[in-house]
């Protein structure tokens, strides 16, 4: 069933479908299956396979919840035939909670209360809508409790108004209204127009629900959350009123003024608030799906933006009060010396810096610079040029450095020195290598994302896990030298079994093969399969531990080498002897094509960085501030951050500018990421800058 219906959704073949799902529940990752079970799932890719997760993982969790609705309904009495058969048949989340609602238990509310003064057969007679005297009828009603027939009517009509809110056609009818023609209104709170200045594009905001951008709706939903505005979403309750008559009220009956007193009250009072909270959650799911997926897209950017290599770096976190914190790295990425310098105001020492810089320069044979873009950064680039060294520069994206610095990985890594020492060696680090330095950050802490400390929480880590996951898998690590942090993001792995590894590696000293993962305490045959093909073991025993074939597929490539009458060192590195290969002769039941052209490919990149080598890049020497900044001015920058709504650029003056989605090409544009990438290097062109409000507006039209 759940086959068939995740195949139907993602237009999927069954076969395909049931084949993933198979390899999902049988402990095999996404990347894995997208990797290494080509011929199981079709070639789907990550995305497809990811889709078929998540979808399969929600329909299981509607088959729970549906279990559980029947066991509540059935210990009610109240379970039919029919009902089962209905709740069996449902497969709408939405569908299956107005199906449940009447019978769900609820806290004591006026229709509850009217029940249990004996009123349901009142209300029953009321809606049937067929008595003359209701409130004849209504006097036997009457005591105690119920002091008047008056109030016997009114618990009466407490009841239908409750079963109005209740009634699957009227919920459906009410959620059409919000959901089409619902308007979002916001307005300032009385009294704090001063303090919420930033909202002030909201302080009269009017927007169809269905139409609102989800940049703007997250930040109006943050201007109530922080107290600055008031929220709603209206209707026009005379329309939705009267849908609601035209469902329950017969047109001349003689109780229909105590309906339409029913109707009204159940629409005003529980049905309206019931939808008008549905609807925002749903618009608020809609605004986080799209923010989550362009910060994801962001994360997935600059994880895999292009490392240096390992080569020596003089890195520097910049400040001026405090100076610049000042770190040598080996090509591995090692602490090898530190210190401070103080080039800027107030201190001025320019010559005493000089002078340390071009010495460390020349004692550790400097390949490159990596400089924070934060505070000073610019400063500090312009300083470093002068000197004149021949090292080249680059500015390094500092965002999460500070939140690293003070984490338990920084504090383990480096228990002797400073946060600020910390800092600077993870700038230089995602210089020679981002990846693997990124991975030990929170990824909501990076700050490439969009209102990310606005959407659902749980599901935005959720998301960017996947991401770094995938990015991780993608490049693959190092064995011999990976960290505990981005092990753990290999496939099959985790914390645990990466901590091990790591303490095998310090106690055994490097891996000579693949193979001798086996003797890692807890890591058994499941997890090798998983993640043996994602590791590499550079100058090992096995050549092919340096590739990305499995060695599942080991013995494929060893029977093409003998076929050939050649070793399997000549096979692997002659590229041209491999060309003269008739895949088609290895094919067999369970290996077919696209794992054969898989392990070709595989070979012909073995050892290869899949990333492009980093560029470097500088700003406009006579662009400091943003007030050197003139409208017109064509400038380099850095795609520093990329939203729903266009891309924000690092022109070097301490303020990233916004060119918006429009000013992106000369040509329509659906999406930012169609034209540009994070850290990509630019030529944009000044179109406004706000002195006031520090705000800088560009474009790339025509540029």
């Amino acid at each position: 069933m759940l086959i068939r219906i995740i195949s139907k959704e993602l237009a999927l073949a069954p076969e395909k479908v049931k084949n993933t799902v198979e390899l999902l529940e049988g402990g095999a990752t996404v990347p894995f299956i997208a990797r290494y079970r080509k011929e199981a799932t079709g070639s789907m890719d990550e995305v497809a396979i990811g889709n078929i997760k998540d979808m399969h993982e929600k329909l299981t969790a509607l088959m729970q919840r549906k279990e559980t609705i029947i066991a509540t309904i059935e210990e009610q009495g109240k379970l039919t035939k029919e009902l089962r058969e209905r709740i069996g048949n449902c497969f709408d989340p939405v569908e299956l909670e107005d199906i449940y609602l009447p019978y769900k238990p609820k806290r004591r509310t006026r229709a509850t209360i009217a029940k249990e003064r004996g009123l349901e057969p009142l209300a029953d007679l009321i809606f049937l809508q067929q008595c003359n005297d209701v409130k004849g009828r209504a006097r036997a009603f009457v005591c105690a409790d119920v002091p008047a027939p008056e109030d016997a009517i009114a618990g009466a009509c407490d009841i239908i108004a409750e079963r109005v809110s209740e009634n699957e056609g009227a919920r459906n009818a009410i959620r059409h209204i919000f959901s089409r023609y619902g308007v979002l209104v916001s307005k300032v709170v009385k009294g704090k127009e001063g303090d919420g200045i930033k909202y002030s594009d909201y302080y009269e905001w009017q927007e169809n629900i269905s139409r609102i951008s989800s940049h703007r709706l997250l930040a109006i939903m943050r201007g109530e959350e922080e107290g600055y505005l008031r929220v709603s979403i209206t209707v026009d309750t005379e329309e939705a009123v009267s849908q609601l008559y035209r469902r329950f009220v017969k047109r001349f009956s003689p109780s229909r003024e105590y309906m339409e007193l029913a109707v009204a009250d159940g629409y005003k009072r529980l049905l309206a608030p019931s939808i008008e909270n549905e609807t925002r959650g749903n618009a608020k799911q809609r605004a986080d799906d799209e923010a989550i997926a362009v910060f994801a897209e962001n994360l997935r950017q600059l994880l895999m933006s292009s490392p240096l290599g390992q080569k020596r770096v003089l890195a520097i976190d910049p400040g001026f009060r405090t100076g610049c914190k000042v770190v040598v790295l080996d090509s591995q990425g090692n602490l090898v010396y530190h210190t401070v310098i103080y080039p800027h105001q107030p201190h001025n020492d320019r010559e005493s810096a000089a002078r340390t810089i071009k010495s460390l320069v020349q004692d550790y044979s400097i390949e490159a610079f990596a400089i924070g873009n934060g505070t000073a950064g610019r400063e500090t680039e312009d300083f470093v040029r002068n000197l004149g060294v021949a090292a080249e520069i680059f500015s390094v994206n500092e965002d999460g450095a500070s939140v690293y610095s003070a984490s338990p990985v920084a504090r383990e890594e480096f228990p002797n020195e400073d946060v600020t020492v910390r800092g600077a060696v993870s700038i230089g680090r995602r210089l020679i290598d981002p990846l693997s330095e990124l991975v030990k950050i929170e990824p909501r802490s990076i700050g490439v994302g969009q209102y990310q400390h606005s959407v659902d929480q749980a599901k935005l880590k959720e998301r960017l896990d996947v991401v770094v996951e995938s990015c991780v898998n993608k490049v693959g690590v190092n064995l011999n030298t990976a960290t505990k942090q981005i092990l753990t993001h290999i496939s099959g792995l985790g914390p645990a079994l990466a901590e091990n590894i790591v303490k095998f590696r310090a106690e055994n000293g490097n891996f000579r093969t693949r193979k001798e993962l086996l003797k890692v305490p807890r890591l058994g045959s499941k997890a090798f399969e998983q993640s043996a093909g994602f590791l590499r073991v550079v100058g090992g025993d096995e050549p092919l531990d340096n590739t990305a074939v499995h060695p599942e597929s080991y013995g494929i490539v060893v029977k093409m080498a003998k076929d050939m009458n050649v070793s399997l060192e000549q096979f692997i590195s002659d590229t041209e002897l491999r060309k003269k290969v008739r895949l088609q002769n290895y094919v067999t039941e369970k290996v077919g094509m696209p794992t054969l052209t898989d392990i070709m490919d595989s070979l012909n990149k073995r050892g290869l960085d899949p990333r492009e080598q980093a560029k470097a890049f500088s700003f406009d020497p006579n662009v400091h501030e943003l007030e050197d900044l003139r409208e017109g001015m064509v400038l380099p920058g850095i795609v520093s951050n990329i939203t729903a709504f266009g891309a924000f650029v690092n022109i070097g003056v301490h303020q990233d500018g916004l060119v918006h989605i429009s000013q992106l090409a000369d040509k329509f544009v659906s999406s930012p990421n169609d034209v540009v990438k994070l850290g990509q290097q630019v030529m944009v062109r000044v179109v406004e800058v706000d002195l006031k409000r520090r705000r800088i507006s560009l474009s790339m039209r025509g540029v």
